[in-house]
């Protein structure tokens, strides 16, 4: 999300005159003290009450928390903190750069630059930002492998998508849209880039919006997602079209996509059959999409900032999402339609935690 981009207060009714006002948040960019508090202790209390049910889950199906090669903790972590660190700089160098264009003009501004936004309350902030919302992370990935051992509801699933379509298949008439092979290509593209959406999202709002409060609506609205995902889960366990109905995607050209898929059986496979090998982690539940989740969650977060060119981009984005997730059949249409309800509910959560409820008085009352 581009630091560029002005964030303008939305309009507000005020009293008995009908005159609109403008809710102004007068806190400096990095939040008060109050702000910083309470943004810590929401995000860890989130973090401590979905740890402590994570760990129940793990104590009732018998398995160690586990993060396989360190990929979903301290690998995404480091990323997420290389990625910051580039973002940080190539923002104070611009930032710097526009005030004096010039070397000497970079040399002397950098630093200040720098020292401008990335105040010891902001930093503290961001760190401890992303290690939270990291150790949501994990213990989501946990709870979504144990997932597993849940009776798939797919039939009920595949059902309510054939009495949307008029008793076809949603993939089916994708395919016969869009075709089979080059359009597997591209929208294989568009979907396995998520990972990097996600990535960018949270440690971009983070490091390049101005207020540190906007920063965390995008940071807490992601945490939201992974906790209401991973319930919608547990809500209504499924595979997927491509797992429970595969002869409809046997015509596909082959991409990462369809590669990962059949990693992700042999994966759920090798857990069922051996619960307590150190390797043994699923990866796959389809109720609700939580591809589509977070991306609509992001959209909904730039239509919050007012950032019209990115919201613009990421609707683009958010078609191609849904598309592929039909289209491969990882998900069922009613999967993506739940995933547009959680980001929903996640963004407004995120927005009341963040925005803290305040009565405004006009002057002279």
């Amino acid at each position: 999300m581009s630091a560029d981009e002005q964030v303008r207060p939305l309009p507000e009714r005020t009293g008995r005159t009908g005159r609109t006002s403008e809710r102004r948040d007068t806190s400096p960019a990095d939040g008060t003290r109050r702000d910083a508090v309470r943004l810590t202790i929401v995000l860890w209390s989130m973090a401590a009450v979905f740890g402590a049910v994570t760990l129940a889950r793990s104590e009732l199906v018998d398995i160690p928390l586990r993060d396989p090669s360190g990929r979903m903790f301290s690998g995404r972590l480091t990323s997420a903190f290389t990625l910051l660190l580039v973002l940080v700089l190539v923002d104070a160098i611009v930032r710097a750069l526009r005030r004096q264009p010039s070397v000497a003009g970079l040399v002397r501004g950098l630093l200040p630059a720098l020292r401008e936004r990335w105040t010891l309350r902001r930093s503290f902030l961001v760190v401890s930002g992303l290690v939270g919302y990291h150790v949501i992370y994990v213990c989501y990935r946990n709870l979504k492998s144990w997932d597993a051992f849940n009776t798939p509801r797919d039939e009920q699933l595949s059902d309510f998508d054939r009495i949307l379509f008029l008793g076809h298949s949603p993939a089916g008439v994708l395919h016969s849209l869009l075709g089979t092979d080059q359009a597997a290509v591209v929208l294989a593209f568009f979907y396995e880039s998520f990972v990097y959406v996600v990535v960018a999202a949270v440690v971009g709002s983070l490091a390049l919006l101005p207020r540190i409060k906007d920063g965390y609506v995008m940071l807490l609205a992601g945490a939201w997602v992974w906790i209401l995902g991973v319930g919608s889960y547990y809500l209504i366990p499924s595979l997927g079209p491509f797992a429970s109905a595969p002869a409809e995607f046997a015509k596909l050209r082959p991409t990462g996509v369809s590669a990962s898929q059949a990693d992700y059986l042999v994966d759920r496979a090798h857990l069922l059959a051996d619960p307590s090998a150190p390797d043994a982690f699923a990866s796959i539940s389809a109720f609700a999409s939580l591809h589509t989740a977070f991306t609509c969650a992001i959209l909904l977060v730039a239509l919050h900032l007012r950032l019209r060119l990115v919201a613009a981009v990421l609707a683009c984005y958010l078609v191609t999402v849904l598309l592929a997730t039909v289209y491969f059949g990882m998900h069922f249409v009613v999967d993506d339609i739940a995933g547009v309800a959680i980001a929903v509910v996640a963004v407004l959560l995120a927005r009341l935690t963040v925005h803290w409820p305040r009565v405004d008085r006009d002057d002279g009352r």
